[in-house]
């Protein structure tokens, strides 16, 4: 049986986003096409922040708003299109900016402090293309998450488990569960993207979050730890050239 994409996200802001797309492109040096280009700043002033905007290599994961730091984020998406970013919570609309004007960027900022008290000013909207915001994952990566893994850890535990929690960019289907893990060290093909298969990825405590909400309903990487013996669900891919992936592409392993 062949090995399908049965979705497709990108993350337009670190933490707080997950857009849905039919097709996507696939950058060398990059990873998909405007994932994670964007990050809200934590606990820096503003000459700091502008550095880990421009550096990747001074960037931390407790400089930046995080689901693991702040969940009540959880509750809010964000959507890019073209210049236009746009806040929501649940399906309303809160705020649309355009991120070629830079007062709208700070409005934006200063409008997720009203909205949650407990964040610290101040707080930048950091924006960067070329060095997106991958500091907690390996650089220019792309993650893949097994559909039936998903399926079976759940049965395990008797609860249903969210596709979402796991935050993946590519979600496969038709794959026995677990075989991921298999892949680990060997090169795949999507279309016309190869990509090499570099780690598997340990979960974080953002995974105990029900999708959309701040609520904590499971310790997701203690539980992976206790039937598994180990905190890991889903891969880590290297785009190895440019290209585009889709929905429903075949997923070929070629070494």
């Amino acid at each position: 049986m062949e090995f399908l994409i049965s979705k497709i996200f990108y993350f337009p802001v670190k933490s707080i986003s997950f857009d849905k797309v039919n097709s996507i492109k696939v950058k060398k040096l990059i990873g998909l096409e405007n994932d994670r280009i964007f990050s809200f700043s934590r606990n820096v002033d503003f000459e700091e922040a502008k550095l880990i905007e421009q550096d990747q290599h001074k960037r931390s994961l407790q400089k930046f708003l995080t689901l693991k730091n702040s969940p009540f984020l959880n509750k809010y998406n964000f959507s890019f299109k073209k210049d236009e970013l746009v806040l929501r919570e649940k399906d309303l609309e809160i705020k649309k900016i355009s991120i070629s004007k830079k007062k709208e960027l700070k409005e934006l900022a200063e409008l997720l402090i009203k909205l949650e008290p407990q964040i610290k000013p101040p707080v930048f909207l950091l924006h960067n293309i070329k060095n997106p915001f991958f500091d907690t994952m390996p650089e220019n990566s792309i993650s893949l998450i097994n559909l039936n893994t998903v399926n079976e850890f759940s049965q395990k535990i008797g609860t249903k488990i969210e596709f979402e929690r796991f935050r993946g960019n590519i979600y496969v289907k038709n794959m026995p569960s677990w075989y991921e893990m298999k892949l680990i060290g060997k090169n795949i093909k999507i279309n016309n993207c190869n990509f090499k298969v570099t780690e598997a990825i340990p979960r974080c405590s953002a995974t105990n979050l029900k999708p959309k909400t701040d609520n904590h309903t499971i310790n997701l990487p203690q539980t992976l730890k206790k039937i598994y013996g180990h905190i890991n669900l889903g891969i880590f891919l290297e785009p190895l050239n440019d290209g585009e992936i889709k929905v429903n592409d075949s997923i070929q392993v070629l070494s």
